[in-house]
């Protein structure tokens, strides 16, 4: 299978990147993308160059490190898989494919396809902590939780904070990802106590390093775990409940 792959350089978040075209005579089908930019680096390095830097961990779809743009869309063509599971198989033979990082403003390049995407880790700082009582594990059923919430709760919690909602978005928003987180928590029974400290605190957090949500939806278009759109919802309702019950909750 041969590609034709125009991948982006940049040598630190201070210097201008430009796009380099490789020629891959021999690329397999069942590749995945980060597969197919270890299959070019193994020659780079082989010729004494220096490789593509590109970010990566588990490489089974959990981890949300694989972030990047293929043909102008996060991860890759294929609906909810992140860029590790993507397989050349969505490709033909001659094809032309172009990489490069997640693009926002919320993520400075740090080198090549690598970014900085700790504005979302603050989010989660302000908020993802639940308080518990320490001690000996409590009873089970203690905490009462019905199904429906728990399934609930569990769909919203698959978000893996890849970042591609934002890089999606064209106002470079993440409510998607923090609606989740909000979602995920406010159905749990712990953490009732932080609910509204947690609505205000990562909602500050989330307006002041993204933009506004342009409600087009193409976030959810993109998630590789699936989380529906209306996840967004929760960060008008967490906020608005928030301000209503007052500092207290």
């Amino acid at each position: 299978m041969k590609l034709t792959v125009e991948i982006w350089r940049q040598a630190g978040p201070n210097h201008d990147g430009a796009f380099e075209t490789v020629e891959v005579p021999d690329a397999e089908e069942q590749m995945s993308i980060l597969e197919l930019l270890d299959h070019i680096n193994s020659g780079i390095v082989a010729r004494g160059e220096e490789p593509y830097a590109f970010a990566s961990d588990c490489r089974e779809g959990i981890c949300g490190t694989c972030g990047l743009m293929v043909n102008g869309r996060p991860h890759g063509p294929d609906q909810h898989a992140p860029a590790c599971q993507q397989r050349l198989t969505s490709f033909s033979d001659g094809d032309h494919i172009k990489l490069e990082p997640l693009r926002s403003a919320a993520y400075p390049v740090i080198k090549d396809m690598v970014v900085d995407r700790s504005a979302l880790d603050r989010v989660m700082q302000q908020g993802g902590y639940v308080s518990i009582n320490a001690g000996t594990a409590p009873d089970a059923d203690t905490l009462h939780q019905n199904s429906e919430q728990a399934e609930l709760a569990l769909d919203h919690a698959a978000c893996i904070g890849c970042g591609a909602c934002v890089a999606a978005c064209p106002n470079g928003a993440a409510h998607l990802f923090t609606g989740a987180k909000l979602t995920h928590l406010s159905l749990m029974p712990l953490g009732k106590e932080e609910r509204g400290k947690r609505a205000r605190q990562m909602v500050d957090e989330l307006e002041t390093n993204f933009g506004h949500c342009s409600l087009y939806g193409e976030c959810a278009d993109v998630c590789p775990a699936g989380i529906p759109l209306t996840a967004v919802s929760s960060v008008t309702r967490e906020r608005a409940r928030a301000a209503f019950r007052g500092k207290d909750d």
